[in-house]
């Protein structure tokens, strides 16, 4: 499953360089499915939304630091185990019960997301 970031989160931007596939976005910053990835042009994302790589999309919180659901892929095929729950000082990086995801798949968005 995805990893999310609960309002617990105090902004501290441990997490957001420590992502492998540029997931994590400061609160109320505009996203791209293009950042630290290899995707171009139209693409489908796993959720099924249909964007331009490089178009910005509306932020997912706009107080808190947030994870792209579309590109987390729990650190899985880069890591042993998500990264931003590895160094988050409070513990606001839990799993995402909305968003469960098999290895099988996580790795097959890895693949997606960086094109391999």
């Amino acid at each position: 499953m995805a990893i999310k970031i609960t309002d617990e989160c105090i902004n501290c931007g441990a997490c957001e360089p420590e992502c492998p596939n540029n997931a994590i976005y400061e609160g109320a910053v505009d996203w791209k499915a293009s950042d630290g990835t290899a995707l171009k042009g139209k693409v489908v994302l796993k959720s099924g939304l249909a964007v331009d790589a490089d178009d910005p999309q509306e932020p997912v919180s706009d107080d808190v630091y947030f994870i792209v659901t579309d590109k987390c892929t729990e650190c899985i095929g880069f890591h042993e185990e998500p990264q931003c729950a590895a160094v988050c000082p409070v513990d606001c990086c839990i799993p995402d019960e909305d968003h469960v995801e098999s290895e099988e798949s996580l790795l097959e968005k890895k693949a997606f997301l960086h094109g391999e």
